[in-house]
């Protein structure tokens, strides 16, 4: 059903005006702008791309056999924010696993030390986010209930609603989003989710489809060329 307080992080929505049935859900949305994120990563080279899956491949492994995975970066208050909001952007669902099942979190800690100008938004962001919980809730952003941070990413998942209060969020949220995009379509779930079939030409891309970019409130009148990456409408 929609209404104007329609979530963007609540699996299928749309605008108020399209046809119910016809919802696209955040996780497909998402998938669809995933590719300007992800192609930043693959134009690292090869060696570095190896590097950061091989991190990944080797924490998820070890996490598996029992070793708890020891974070570079983050603090473990930090990593628990990162992997809760990353599995909000990107669910477990029918097709596979969410972005923590996919190593997110770990690729996220090695981003950090690999590329540390990230380091200058993440830790800042993940401290916004949970003042806004602590504010509003009295507690931790990973120990709100589900709907309690949902009220907090709808204020700042949709940049043309967000208030001028929500700026430092939004901003947080958008960069928090493509780097959780280029680490899940990146891993090996991912590329599985995705139906990777390799270099192939496509002779009928026309860009991302409507759907899409009004979901996540861009379009490609503000494409960024610098940053390669979609801008808020």
């Amino acid at each position: 059903m929609s209404t104007e307080n329609e979530n963007p992080v609540q699996g299928a929505l749309q605008p108020e005006d399209r046809a119910p049935g016809k919802d696209m859900s955040r996780r497909d949305a998402v998938q669809l702008l995933a590719a300007l994120p992800v192609a930043t990563f693959l134009s690292w080279p090869t060696a570095e791309q190896e590097k950061a899956r091989r991190f990944v491949d080797n924490a998820l492994r070890a996490a598996a056999e029992g070793t708890p995975f020891a974070p570079k970066f983050f603090t473990p208050a930090e990593l628990r924010t990162a992997g809760v909001l990353a599995d909000m952007i990107i669910p477990r669902d029918e097709k596979s696993g969410n972005a923590s099942d996919a190593g997110v979190p770990e690729f996220m800690d090695f981003m950090m030390i690999d590329r540390p100008t990230g380091q200058k938004w993440m830790r800042p962001g993940l401290a916004w986010i949970d003042a806004q919980s602590k504010s509003r809730f009295g507690k931790a952003f990973a120990d709100a209930t589900e709907l309690q941070r949902e009220a907090i990413i709808n204020d700042i998942a949709w940049p043309a609603r967000a208030t001028a209060a929500m700026t430092d969020g939004v901003s947080f949220f958008n960069r928090f989003r493509d780097l959780t995009s280029s680490g899940f379509w990146s891993s090996k779930i991912g590329v599985k989710d995705l139906k990777y079939e390799g270099n192939t030409f496509a002779t009928d891309w026309n860009g991302c489809p409507p759907a899409a970019l009004d979901k996540l409130g861009v379009t490609y009148a503000k494409f960024d060329r610098k940053k390669l990456r979609l801008t808020p409408d």
